[in-house]
């Protein structure tokens, strides 16, 4: 993907701080890298998954995927936080699934120039990461759901596709200067 066509859009906003949504599934790495960008770009970090509620973590933790119906209020509370920590004036980088088209649409809604940075991982990959975080309500054996229902950011969007399993520093430097350029 040619990083400045697809950020050339939210070039428009520049004046307006930035407003990104780090995605992907499970185990990409959306929590290291949207921490690390945030602190980068000197913007609030906002951690997706604290944002689900106990029914929600308490269905995964049983190996339960969510519907989409069961994604909604969670996608309303991150794009309602992107709105009210960017009206006050604050960039934003938020951690989010956002797994399909339909779940950005959700969030631009709360703010239509989100810049999206799609963290691509192989299946296998994911599940063993996931499998080897310690803490964590997401079990390994719903990867597969993730990837099932995953529809990659399309060419008409403000997306940015880095590859997950490169360094965490490498991929916090790669969408700094793409950002930067748009």
């Amino acid at each position: 993907m040619d990083e400045d066509a697809a950020l050339a859009p939210a070039a428009a906003s520049s004046s307006k701080p930035p407003a990104i949504v780090v995605m992907g599934v499970a185990g990409c790495g959306k929590s290291a890298v949207g921490a690390r960008l945030a602190a980068a770009l000197g913007a609030v970090f906002i951690e997706g998954d604290r944002l689900h509620p106990p029914e929600n973590v308490a269905r995964m933790a049983r190996g339960e995927p969510l519907t989409d119906q069961l994604r909604e209020g969670w996608l309303d509370a991150i794009g309602a936080r992107i709105a009210a920590l960017a009206g006050e004036g604050q960039g934003v980088v938020a951690a989010c699934s956002a797994l399909k088209r339909g779940y950005r649409d959700r969030l631009r809604g709360f703010r239509d120039d989100i810049v999206f940075l799609y963290l691509e991982i192989e299946p296998a990959a994911a599940r063993q990461r996931v499998a080897s975080r310690k803490g964590h309500f997401m079990p390994a054996s719903l990867v597969d759901s993730q990837f099932a229902i995953l529809e990659p950011p399309a060419a008409d969007e403000r997306a940015l596709t880095l590859d997950a399993t490169r360094p965490v520093a490498d991929i916090v430097a790669e969408a700094v200067r793409a950002l930067a350029a748009s």
